[in-house]
């Protein structure tokens, strides 16, 4: 269903909280390839944090905020928290 098809508040609120289950769903496959990018790193002796990674991660979800019309400043903050996060978890595998 599109935003404009709901015709009340409990369809809305549905969506919402169908929107909200499939992004926790989609953080936690993200969460799979911290996890298992953490586990390369590690005999490669490869750090969690890579600037450069981080920079283009950030850019690239900023180009995709745009496209869809969002605001990619905002956008970006949200993935720096998320990257910071990532980061932690993954120094957490490395034992670090």
């Amino acid at each position: 269903m599109k935003a404009a098809d709901c015709k009340t508040m409990a369809e809305i609120r549905a969506e919402i909280d169908r929107l909200d289950a499939a992004l926790v769903a989609l953080f936690a496959e993200r969460a799979g390839y911290i996890d298992r990018a953490a586990q390369i790193k590690g005999p490669l002796a490869m750090p969690a944090r890579i600037e450069a990674r981080v920079e283009e991660v950030v850019m690239n979800v900023g180009d995709h905020a745009r496209a869809a019309g969002l605001d990619a400043d905002l956008y970006q903050a949200i993935w720096r928290q998320v990257i910071d996060w990532s980061i932690a978890r993954e120094e957490k595998v490395l034992g670090i």
